[in-house]
């Protein structure tokens, strides 16, 4: 494991090693099995999200390290006050447009070591990521003002489902290079960064114990795996879906898992009625 965390650390100090590592390790994952299951999808269910990597704008130790780029939900949509990678639902007809462009020279797929290859040993396969890719970036410019121009696309990760809502979303990661600030819409309250760093401190895991209000006098109670992330404005929960995504990207490419979640320290949480009943996307 030392090896492992002095690797970790000597690809956080070279962003440019980072991210050749990051492509390779997803295309090893992707090459062995199919990645999308598209064929008889109900578009309404689908939604494409992206997992944004760039450097830490801060000015402390983690200032130009690799790091999470997030969304923390507004008041006025679904899950307020959760974080959450940019991205919304498929759109076919909008995004096909879209993802018409992205055959361009210069666009994130062009560059991406492995487009060729895919559009000539899975055809199918490129095209639904061409249209998934599409979604993030159309759903990204609307929420934060992601600027769509100098991404490096580094390779799609292992979808999740939501069972709560009936949901299927497909993460895309993709590196920001240059921008610096972004500017939320109506549905985000904030951009958080989290340096990735700090993402592989296994004591900054920990269970989320949810108070849920239901309709009944009775509340149910249950508990999740969560990252704790401290900041100068308090600290943020990152659980749900999002955790699920970083995991398994953290697992996939660097080899890492957390602690087993009853074996670490407990938070309490409360989710009201109106958590799943506010206008979303």
């Amino acid at each position: 494991m030392e090896n492992g965390v002095n690797n970790i650390d000597r690809l956080l100090q070279q962003p440019a090693a980072f991210r050749q590592h990051i492509i390779r390790r997803l295309d090893a994952r992707n090459s062995l099995q199919s990645v999308f299951a598209l064929e008889d999808a109900d578009w309404r269910s689908v939604s494409a999200v992206l997992f944004l990597l760039g450097r830490y704008p801060g000015k402390n130790r983690f200032s130009g390290q690799p790091c999470l780029i997030l969304n923390k939900r507004s008041a006025k949509v679904r899950q307020p006050g959760d974080l959450c990678c940019p991205g919304g639902t498929v759109n076919p007809h909008l995004d096909a447009g879209l993802a018409a462009l992205l055959r361009l020279p210069m666009s994130p797929l062009a560059r991406w070591p492995y487009w060729q290859r895919w559009r000539r040993e899975r055809p199918r396969q490129a095209g639904w990521l061409r249209l998934l890719l599409a979604t993030g970036l159309r759903e990204s410019v609307e929420e934060m003002r992601l600027n769509p121009f100098g991404l490096t696309f580094l390779g799609p990760l292992a979808a999740q489902s939501l069972v709560m809502f009936k949901r299927v979303i497909y993460p895309m990661v993709v590196w920001v290079s240059g921008q610096k600030r972004f500017y939320p819409n109506w549905e985000v309250e904030d951009i958080v960064h989290i340096p990735l760093r700090c993402l592989f401190d296994s004591a900054l895991y920990a269970g989320y114990r949810l108070q849920i209000e239901t309709r009944s006098s009775a509340d149910r109670f249950k508990t999740f795996p969560c990252f704790r992330h401290h900041q100068d404005s308090g600290t943020e929960v990152l659980w749900g879906a999002t955790y699920r995504i970083t995991t398994e990207f953290l697992k996939r490419v660097f080899d890492f898992e957390p602690p087993d979640m009853y074996s670490l320290p407990e938070l309490q949480g409360r989710l009201s009625r109106s958590y799943l009943s506010n206008h979303s996307r």
